[in-house]
């Protein structure tokens, strides 16, 4: 009964499965799930995930909560960036240009990229109604190659509190990084 109950306490929550620097490519875009609550023995509530190959919350991997109070909207000039081709290691920054079209001042309390190679920044003051503010990304190309999209989460008091950006392009390796050294103590072939 005991191993129940604890069982019961247990409530999964889902986030947005976010790609690791690793390049694969190209980032996945998350798709919401809807969790429906059930009641398990004893009255407690469990909310479980909708697809099972979801993300586990970890501790500290939070979805930042949006700011409590009024909601306004908020509109991006651009949501993708293409910055074209850059060698590996280049850094590429972009500003995104947005507007509070609502009627509140547009909070904006985090930007997250979907890897530690996407740093975003952003204003950290209210935005008034029908003001404009910028929000620079800037992506770090070393270690990667070939294409390469990524992706900025915004939080802020808006319906719905997140909103996506990303910057994309083709990143060129270094060939010379590519090729293998020789073996130690090998020689190399003598042509005959």
């Amino acid at each position: 009964m005991l191993k129940q109950f604890k069982l019961g306490l247990l409530t999964v929550l889902t986030v947005a499965a976010l790609s690791s620097c690793k390049n694969d490519g190209a980032d996945t875009a998350a798709t919401d799930t809807a969790a429906v609550p059930t009641t398990t023995e004893g009255g407690i509530t469990a909310t479980p995930t909708a697809d099972p190959n979801a993300a586990v919350a970890q501790p500290g991997a939070e979805t930042p909560a949006a700011p409590t109070g009024p909601t306004t909207t908020m509109t991006f000039a651009e949501t993708e960036f293409n910055f074209g081709k850059v060698k590996a290691g280049e850094k590429v920054q972009h500003e995104y240009v947005f507007k509070n079209t609502g009627k509140e001042p547009l909070v904006i309390s985090n930007a997250k990229g979907s890897c530690g190679c996407t740093v975003p920044e952003w204003p950290k003051e209210p935005i008034a109604p029908g003001a404009s503010g910028k929000i620079k990304v800037e992506f770090d190309s070393k270690g990667k190659s070939g294409p390469n999209s990524k992706q900025v989460t915004i939080t802020a008091n808006t319906d719905p509190p997140q909103s996506i950006i990303y910057i994309k392009g083709d990143v060129i390796g270094d060939p010379a990084a590519a090729a293998p050294a020789p073996a130690a103590g090998g020689t190399a072939p003598q042509k005959q």
